[in-house]
């Protein structure tokens, strides 16, 4: 006789459907200038860089380290407390080291122009990659005033990708799509809600202006968690939200912070 699976551990993918679906100015367009410049420049590969202009700009490196790869995932700091260091991947799971299409960072930085008016805050941005798969940390942080850069695993959305492959396979802005939404999101207020502790997005781009409406926030889920890979091979799906796993929540907060760029698209 067949074991049954507890409720409490099924998951949209695995197999339990567990989601439904001020801030002051701050003068950082020198910071927002400073990057364009320099990311344009590194990414132009027939551009030649020179090691002390990487030196001296401290966006220049934060770019370069957004560019490159890494075999740990690096937590990001706090707004106002000191650095958590940096966190090896468990050894029960197999992360795979994180890597950036530089295309995808100037769709980013096209989308941090374009929505000028509403980002207030440019001194950090996230960016995830859906062109990875859900079994690499893909949730990207950018800060500019550091030189830092730190990455995370995160779910895609169950609709996105509906024989659980572990790609990402399309983007929907439509309500009970249960899909990921592709573009610009604006980082809002904190709530506590059937997921626990939640951040709310707003929608910047006609691809995810339902955003609010549809319910889509950050928030911790179990089947974000790097050990799922050791069993799965990839996470869980969620239903179109960007969920991380559930130690990793605080950190995705102190770095975000309300009214900064969330971007998320494929390369």
């Amino acid at each position: 006789m067949r074991a049954k699976v507890p409720v409490a551990r099924r998951n949209a993918g695995f197999v339990r459907p567990e989601e439904q679906s001020r801030r002051p100015r701050v003068t950082t367009e020198a910071s927002k200038t400073a990057l364009r410049a320099y990311i344009m420049r590194m990414t132009d590969r027939s551009f030649p860089i020179d090691r002390r202009t990487l030196m001296l700009s401290g966006t220049a490196t934060a770019a370069a380290a957004l560019l490159g790869r890494s075999s740990t995932v690096t937590a990001p700091l706090a707004p106002h407390g000191p650095s958590v260091g940096t966190v090896p991947a468990p050894a029960s799971a197999s992360v795979a080291p994180a890597s950036f299409d530089p295309t995808l960072l100037r769709k980013a930085l096209a989308a941090l122009d374009r929505h000028a008016g509403a980002v207030v805050h440019r001194d950090r941005i996230a960016i995830v990659d859906f062109s990875a798969p859900s079994s690499e940390v893909r949730l990207h942080f950018l800060d500019v005033v550091k030189g830092e850069r730190s990455s995370l695993l995160v779910a895609h959305g169950a609709g996105s990708d509906p024989g659980h492959t572990g790609f990402l396979q399309r983007f929907s802005n439509d309500f009970g799509s249960n899909a990921s939404s592709e573009g610009a999101f604006l980082t809002g207020d904190y709530y506590v809600g059937k997921h626990g502790r939640s951040q709310r997005l707003a929608g910047l781009d006609p691809t995810n202006d339902n955003a609010r409406g549809r319910a889509i926030v950050i928030h911790s889920a179990w089947y974000a968690n790097a050990d799922i890979l050791a069993a799965h091979g990839k996470l869980g799906r969620s239903q179109g939200c960007f969920a991380v796993g559930e130690h990793e929540l605080d950190r995705v907060f102190g770095f975000l912070g309300e009214g900064r760029l969330l971007y998320a698209a494929k390369a």
